[in-house]
């Protein structure tokens, strides 16, 4: 066995735990992690089975009829499927991880699997968050909880989320999302505020209350507006100017659209009109590259948008000096 502080194998000259014990730990997390999604990828293309099918379609059914005309039928489903599975029908996933543990091999894997008992709703609050770990506050448990973060892109501190949660690993304590996770736009917050009100002006535990008052919460973010997407309505408007007028002109960036995603998010640039960000995208899309320049000046840009020069150049530096930091 390889001490810490012996010379490395691979003839670095460097001692072990200066040289490849890094990366050895991380190619065994990484398989553990990828064995993870295996396993939970597996649940969903298994389940339901059949026999199961008619109750989770009446129990659909009971979730589109108050939703339908607020969010697209494959946002009801997947939402719909994780009540269904594990506030409905607890059964379904005890018998899934059963059978796993017949199956594993791996220690990690069994020990993981025999901590895995019914997922919990997570109605959270990110507090911060770093490349690796979203730190949440869960609003009904009262407590601060690490959940894994699963994609690069930022996410701004505040902003409430949604999901089903189990243990990734018991050592640091941390949770992953089991299928859904949802973001909802800063915009949002009075809804949750009433929701967390409600929930302690009663005596129910934190999962039964969800189990029974979870499609009331999400009426209550549709009569706030809310369609599903993960952004404000400022920041829908910025990107959905930004695109209109890159197609209206044959120029295709999705690079600078991503851009502007990360910069209104992480940034949260307080303008009086969301046209004066999308102009100042478009001249800092030419200037850097990101799309082909057009035959325009900045005054002219400024016109096509209906705002002042200044205006979009204050934008158009607060994008350059982001995307600066970001390189």
């Amino acid at each position: 066995m390889i001490g810490r502080n012996d010379p490395c194998p691979c003839g670095s000259g460097k001692k072990y735990k200066k040289c490849c014990e890094t990366n050895e730990q991380t190619t065994v997390e990484a398989v553990k992690s990828e064995e993870i999604e295996r396993t939970l990828q597996a649940f969903y293309d298994e389940y339901p089975k059949k026999k199961d099918f008619g109750d989770y379609r009446e129990f659909a059914l009971n979730w589109k009829r108050p939703l339908a005309s607020s969010y697209n039928e494959e946002m009801i489903e997947a939402i719909a499927l994780d009540e269904f599975f594990f506030h409905h029908r607890h059964d379904i996933w005890a018998g899934f991880v059963k059978k796993q543990l017949k199956k594993a091999i791996r220690p990690s894997i069994i020990r993981l699997l025999e901590n895995w008992g019914t997922p919990l709703t997570l109605l959270g609050q990110v507090k911060t968050s770093d490349a690796e770990t979203i730190t949440v506050m869960d609003r009904l448990r009262e407590k601060e909880v690490l959940l894994r973060k699963e994609t690069g892109k930022p996410i701004p501190d505040g902003v409430h989320l949604w999901c089903f949660t189990l243990p990734e690993d018991k050592e640091n304590g941390r949770l992953l999302a089991v299928s859904t996770l949802i973001f909802f736009p800063v915009d949002q917050q009075p809804v949750f505020e009433a929701f967390v009100s409600r929930f302690r002006a009663q005596s129910e535990e934190p999962e039964a209350f969800m189990a029974a008052q979870a499609v009331s919460l999400w009426e209550a973010l549709a009569e706030n507006g809310y369609e599903g997407e993960e952004f404000t309505h400022f920041e829908q408007g910025v990107l959905s100017r930004l695109a209109a007028f890159l197609e209206e002109n044959g120029r295709d960036s999705g690079q600078l659209l991503d851009l502007v995603e990360d910069y209104l998010v992480e940034e949260q640039p307080n303008a009086r009109k969301d046209a004066a960000v999308a102009a100042g995208a478009i001249r800092y899309g030419m200037e850097s590259g990101l799309i082909e320049p057009l035959d325009l000046t900045v005054k002219a840009i400024a016109g096509s948008f209906e705002v002042s020069p200044s205006s979009l150049n204050r934008y158009y530096t607060g994008l350059s000096e982001y995307a600066e930091r970001k390189k």
